[in-house]
């Protein structure tokens, strides 16, 4: 330990209350800046695990045409019309080959098709509307993991019953079904079939539970009058869901039919999001940086308190690097000290809540020992206190001890 350090540890020990004071407006920092930091990425892999339940990271589909608004006559004036959708079908042509072609891409992970339809369900006088989606259940239960979120009945079921239903919790708390009852499906083709209840899902999101219900891929299209190549839906999931966007576009140029991404097609939760994000971050780092404005405060005050001993220093052959390198010593021990209990206090505070039981579609409080934040905490709290002490440090290696003797 050289003398400077020695100094620095002198000064440290002198002033403990003072000491103390800056350690804890770090440590508050420190530790509200991992927790805080750690409940957002919580938050957001909870809010990303409700998503894709129901939604898969990529969907495939042929968009809508919309009609020219000039258009030439046989006298070639332009004739203005309005806008409107093309009557088409919107089915995808050879879903075998568009699913074959997506599936070859390295980034792509999982590839079904699905058929959505609008429908009644009747049970004796009891008649709600929701979609019964038509699905390929091994492959649907690879890529929504619905087994995950069965309430009841076996989900295997479905595979083996053509006329199999998986309802959500909420249609059959208001049809009063159960495991083995017959359901009676009206689709919007005027189609009437009878299924039997097979499981009952639940994923606690009420929208979804209240009018979802998962029938086979066979008796969508049927409830359509369509044959078996009607698909109006390819879903898609990859490695990694965050690039979503750009290999959307890159499936869209490869098959020619419109992809969207997840975040695109659940922009006002994004929009929500980054919102959260920002406010959370911008407190989390006002908070380390008003930590960062006490050890300042403390070294600025040594300063002043010790200027006599920083003139007699001087006097005695230190130079301005020795005098900075001593009160720079002082911040980043403090610092040291407050990012050590910051990380103690976090990790405390962490592992209350994980415990706490919030319930709905959540569960357990959305939080985890993240390392990446620890690591940025740390990091952050070091910069900030070695600029708290630097500043305070260069005015005490800019004092003359001629004029502090001569006064």
């Amino acid at each position: 330990m050289n003398i400077n350090t020695e100094i620095a540890k002198t000064y440290i020990i002198s002033n403990k209350k003072l000491t103390a004071v800056a350690a804890a407006g770090v440590v508050l920092g420190m530790s509200i800046y991992i927790f805080m930091n750690s409940m957002l990425v919580g938050f957001d892999k909870s809010s990303s695990a409700s998503i894709f339940k129901t939604t898969s990271h990529i969907r495939v589909y042929k968009d809508d045409e919309i009609s020219k608004v000039l258009v030439k006559n046989s006298n070639e004036n332009y004739l203005i019309i309005n806008p409107k959708i093309v009557p088409s079908n919107n089915t995808i042509i050879n879903p075998k080959l568009i699913s074959e072609t997506i599936l070859k891409q390295p980034e792509v992970t999982v590839v079904t098709p699905q058929v959505s339809v609008n429908v009644f369900y009747n049970n004796g006088k009891s008649q709600i509307s929701g979609l019964a989606i038509g699905i390929k259940p091994e492959e649907a239960n690879v890529m929504y993991n619905i087994k995950s979120f069965m309430a009841e009945g076996n989900f295997d079921l479905l595979k083996s019953n053509p006329n199999g239903i998986i309802i959500g919790s909420g249609i059959a708390e208001k049809m009063n079904a159960k495991i083995g009852d017959n359901i009676n499906l009206t689709s919007s083709k005027s189609v009437i079939k009878t299924y039997k209840v097979v499981g009952i899902f639940k994923t606690n999101n009420s929208k979804v539970d209240k009018s979802n219900s998962y029938v086979n891929l066979a008796s969508s299209q049927q409830l359509l009058k369509e044959g078996a190549s009607y698909i109006t839906d390819i879903n898609v999931n990859i490695v990694d869901p965050e690039k979503a966007k750009a290999i959307a576009e890159k499936i869209s140029n490869i098959t020619g039919y419109k992809a969207e991404g997840w975040k695109e097609a659940n922009e006002t939760f994004m929009a929500a999001n980054k919102m959260r994000k920002m406010i959370i971050t911008f407190v989390s780092l006002t908070i380390l940086l008003v930590a960062g404005f006490g050890i300042y405060n403390i070294l600025n005050m040594t300063v002043s308190q010790k200027i006599n001993d920083i003139a007699i220093l001087k006097a005695m052959g230190f130079n301005g690097k020795d005098v900075i390198r001593i009160f720079v010593t002082q911040a980043v021990t403090i610092g040291i000290m407050g990012v050590i209990g910051g990380m103690i206090m976090a990790t405390v505070l962490i592992t209350f809540l994980k415990k706490v039981y919030v319930g709905g579609d959540i569960g357990y409080f959305p939080i985890d020992y993240e390392p990446t934040k620890y690591l940025q905490g740390v990091v952050i709290g070091l910069v900030i206190t070695f600029f708290a002490g630097y500043i305070p440090a260069k005015k005490a290696a800019q004092v003359d001890p001629v004029t502090i003797f001569r006064k």
